[in-house]
């Protein structure tokens, strides 16, 4: 793999005509982008070695034509050297601030019309849907890493495939609406505020974890944010239950309650959807439908695949789940469907996981990898946002780069937190057991050992 990394280095160096101590591969890679071959001009006085092993400086970032800052500051190198770069610089004027795209219908049960089919899209919002779900990307893929290196340890369900679920609602909803969802809660602890460095660290069990390091994958906080659920399914009655405090305290907010296809045949979910329906509670259901519950596909496991149908007498939207626009829409049509006092309505999103059920399951004993790469090369959810924003002149080739690169650096560093961070000491093992209690003692691993808890 080094001999590989080599090669393609010094290829890249010979082309854009830096040495290869310069930068990294990835780096060189985004700067060839940005090199066209030249006719190299007559040759200028000799320079000394040591002044080539030097970064070429870049130029100052000046206002562009209309006042509008550049957002391309490209780095021109010597002109004798071949593929001289060019001086391209990018303003706010050349870019579409907005456009409207065509989404997939959605079906509808129970309800005389459905989201719109036309969504539009302003170039902020494109980059902030591509950054959320590719930072989500990122960190499912380095706690992989993390999960193989037997740094993360115990139950570990990724999210990479369904990001757009994730950023689709969020971007659909208020920071003061509630959220809960299942064991597979890393994309939504994300989105609803905490960073990829404390996600990480809870991850492998650190006290700059967001739960301090006593959580783990299933179990994360925050405000707004009520988990991570370990028990199948029982996280939608609490949801319920969070959704008849809205309406007792009157604020006008929301629960989206979230569970998955393998969730959706448990009892407890049509007793909430009883309740919900009789009180005409503020509470979005959401099924994220990735095809398989565990390693059993949905045909096998339910006789009606109509998740959305589900609720009976509850109105329901069946929604692309690969699409951030279709999500985002249906899901802001269903808050409103709430927020008008309308009662509940169910929502299934038809999605995918890349991982299989957990870091335990390779995921392709129940599914084949041609099933996997199908889906990858036409549905997924990053590369189909990237391509509305590039085919519309929203976004250049090397800004979505350099979003990349920032991501990595940033996941990188994460983790880099998370594995060198210690672990909670032994005497705040049972701390937080209670909330707004004095110190009590908690019986330890035998009858003599004594811990304290500490609200």
């Amino acid at each position: 793999m080094k001999t590989m990394l080599a090669i393609i280095s010094n290829a890249l160096c010979r082309i854009t005509g830096r040495s290869a101590g310069e930068q990294t591969v990835s780096e060189l890679l985004i700067g060839l982008s940005e090199y066209v071959n030249l006719t190299s001009p007559p040759a200028a006085a000799p320079v000394p070695p040591q002044a080539r092993r030097l970064p070429p400086k870049p130029p100052p970032v000046r206002p562009a034509a209309g006042g509008a800052a550049q957002l391309v500051s490209s780095r021109t190198d010597r002109p004798d050297r071949p593929g001289a770069r060019v001086v391209a610089s990018r303003s706010l004027s050349d870019f579409t601030p907005q456009a409207t795209f065509d989404i997939k219908k959605c079906d509808v049960h129970r309800l005389e019309a459905g989201p719109p089919v036309k969504a539009e899209l302003t170039r902020e919002q494109g980059l902030q849907y591509y950054r959320t779900m590719q930072m989500v990307r990122r960190m499912e893929l380095k706690a992989d890493q993390l999960y193989k290196q037997k740094i993360i340890r115990g139950f570990c369900h990724l999210y990479d495939g369904q990001e757009a679920c994730a950023a689709g609602i969020e971007a659909a909803i208020n920071p003061s609406d509630h959220l809960i969802t299942a064991y597979r809660a890393h994309g939504y602890t994300y989105t609803r505020g905490v960073s990829v460095r404390e996600i990480l660290a809870e991850l492998t069990g650190r006290i700059g974890g967001v739960a301090k390091g006593k959580g783990g994958s299933m179990h994360m906080y925050a405000p707004h944010f009520y988990g991570g659920n370990g028990i199948v399914g029982a996280q939608v009655p609490l949801g319920a239950g969070i959704a008849l405090a809205c309406q007792y305290q009157g604020n006008n907010q929301i629960c989206v309650t979230l569970y998955g296809d393998g969730a959706a045949n448990q009892g407890q979910l049509f007793e909430s959807f009883n309740m919900a329906a009789l009180w005409k509670l503020p509470c979005v259901f959401i099924c994220e439908n990735n095809k398989y519950g565990m390693g059993t596909s949905v045909e096998r496991a339910s006789a009606s695949t109509d998740y959305y149908k589900r609720g009976d007498f509850i109105p329901g939207l069946r929604v692309d789940g690969m699409d951030v626009l279709c999500v985002r829409e249906a899901a802001r049509f269903a808050a409103d469907h709430c927020r008008a006092g309308k009662g509940p309505i169910i929502m299934e999103l038809q999605t995918y996981r890349y991982h299989g059920h957990s870091m335990s399951d390779p995921g392709v004993s129940y599914r084949t990898r041609e099933e996997i790469q199908e889906v990858r090369s036409k549905s997924d959810p990053i590369s189909l946002l990237k391509e509305r924003l590039l085919s519309n002149n929203m976004a250049s080739v090397e800004e979505l780069k350099e979003i990349d690169i920032q991501i990595r650096k940033e996941v990188e560093e994460a983790a880099q937190f998370a594995t060198s961070d210690p672990e909670p000491p032994l005497e705040e093992l049972c701390n937080h057991i209670f909330s707004n209690n004095p110190p009590l003692e908690v019986r330890g691993t035998n009858p003599w050992s004594k811990l304290k808890s500490i609200s």
